[in-house]
Formats: structure tokens, C-alpha cells, sequence
């Protein structure tokens, strides 16, 4: 049995505590928050608290936090020598004050408060100073039913960088259409099966290879009838007309 205190009540706070109290293989010990408002719903499965030098001793302490919040945070928690670890794409290891032991166990997956997430397609990148560290976050990532990758430093911010593509930027991108599609009155829920189509062909396919779409074909005509269309939206005509160009040099196609 893994005993684990979390820290913080974000998103990834949250959808931890569920999948950890789910597990037979863990037990959470508490859950901490500066304010006890986000978790007092939570308060018939588990201690909460809002004092830190109230927090108990327990094999790991998980940080889910803000970025900014974690070098200060971890500088006061009221003991040493105890596992303490963040779960942040793009803080270092190292931002963990080190009177204690320090690790990282991030979760690489896009965590929204009301979503059901299933951790069995949640992979962990783990870090960990000492070996031994290493092997409790594996046990725990594996107790969740996740499967875990040893990455260190720079190969988690390059990770976390490329997320914020594939996921927060393609959803902005999915936003424009919709903005796009109201224009007119058309609808947007017809483009969604050609979404999934385009994130299952990445599961085979290198996205190299998936490219189609008119500016890989240089389609000088359609590329120029699509910008006519965002004459009266700057902002996206300026958005397609850098795409547009990344895919053509990717692609060595000339520029209009």
C-alpha cells in the first residue's frame, strides 16, 4: 500500500484524488488546499486540511499546483527527507525545494474538471533523483492503471511543449472553425467525424504522412478562394496564412 497526501486542488489535483482513492494499492492519507471550499466535497472520503503544518507522514506528497506556486510551495512544507514531487510538463526537478527527495510525476493528458478521464490512457512521465524514488512512482503510476515513461528534464519540457501543439493550439484551431461555420449557419458537429479521423490516422501514420489538404497539394486556386473568405477576419486569415506556409516549406512547396 502506497500512502500519498496531494497538494492542491487544480484539475490535475482532482482527477488524481479519484483515481487514487479508487485504487485498492494506495491510500490517501490527505488532501491539502489553501482554501478547503474545492475540496470540501471530498471531505466523507478523505481528510482534508488547509494548514500545512498539519500534514501527515505518508511515501509520497503530490504537488498539483500551478507552475509558479511550486518552488514556493515546496520550500514550506514543515518537514525532510520525505518524497515530495510535482506533476508539471515544464518545472524542473530541481525547482523542488531540497531538503527533501525530489521527483516528477506527470501526467501527459489534457485534464478538464467535469470530463471523465480513464488514467488506463494517461501516460506518466516520471523523474526521480534517487532510484528507489523512481521505483514508488512507478508502482503508483501502475496502481492507476497507467502505463509509465523514465524522461528526465529536458525531454519533459520538449514533451510538455509539443502537447501544447497537438492539444491547446489544435483546440484553438478547432475554435476558429466553429467561429468559421457560424458565420454562414453552417454546422459545426459535421467536421467532428473527420476530427477522429485525423487523430486515428496519427496512430498509424506519422503526421508527416497524414498531411493532405491544399497547400501540401500547392493548391494555388482553393488556398487563394479560402483567403478571399477570411478577407473580413484578420486574424484568422493570418493564422491560415501562417499554416498554410509551415506546410508548404515542410513539404518543399513554393510560396504563393
Amino acid at each position: 500500500m502506497i500512502s500519498v497526501i496531494i497538494i492542491g486542488a487544480g484539475n490535475v489535483a482532482t482527477h488524481l484524488f479519484k483515481a487514487f482513492h479508487k485504487s485498492e494499492q494506495i491510500s490517501v492519507k490527505q488532501w491539502y488546499n489553501r482554501h478547503l471550499n474545492p475540496i470540501n466535497p471530498y471531505k466523507n472520503d478523505v481528510e482534508i486540511t488547509d494548514d500545512l503544518s498539519q500534514l501527515k507522514e505518508a511515501d509520497v506528497y503530490v504537488i498539483a499546483v500551478s507552475d509558479d506556486a511550486i518552488k514556493e510551495l515546496s520550500s514550506k512544507l514543515p518537514f525532510e527527507n520525505r518524497l515530495v514531487v510535482h506533476t508539471s510538463g515544464g518545472v524542473s526537478v530541481y525547482d523542488i525545494n531540497q531538503k527533501n527527495r525530489r521527483g516528477v510525476f506527470y501526467p501527459l493528458q489534457t485534464f478538464s474538471k467535469d470530463a471523465f478521464i480513464d488514467f488506463a490512457n494517461v501516460p506518466i512521465c516520471i523523474e526521480a533523483i534517487k532510484s528507489d524514488d523512481y521505483h514508488v512512482l512507478k508502482s503508483l503510476a501502475k496502481s492507476i492503471g497507467s502505463s509509465t515513461k523514465r524522461v528526465n528534464s529536458d525531454q519533459r519540457r520538449v514533451l510538455h511543449l509539443a502537447a501544447v501543439f497537438v492539444n491547446n493550439f489544435t483546440n484553438q484551431l478547432y475554435r476558429v472553425a466553429h467561429e468559421i461555420t457560424e458565420s454562414e449557419g453552417a454546422d459545426f458537429d459535421i467536421l467532428k467525424p473527420l476530427i477522429l479521423e485525423t487523430a486515428n490516422k496519427v496512430q498509424e501514420l506519422s503526421p508527416y504522412m497524414a498531411q493532405t489538404g491544399p497547400a501540401k497539394r500547392n493548391d494555388k486556386k482553393t488556398i487563394k478562394k479560402h483567403l478571399k473568405i477570411l478577407d473580413n477576419n484578420p486574424h484568422h486569415k493570418a493564422i491560415y496564412e501562417l499554416l498554410t506556409e509551415s506546410i508548404q516549406k515542410t513539404h518543399g512547396r513554393k510560396k504563393l
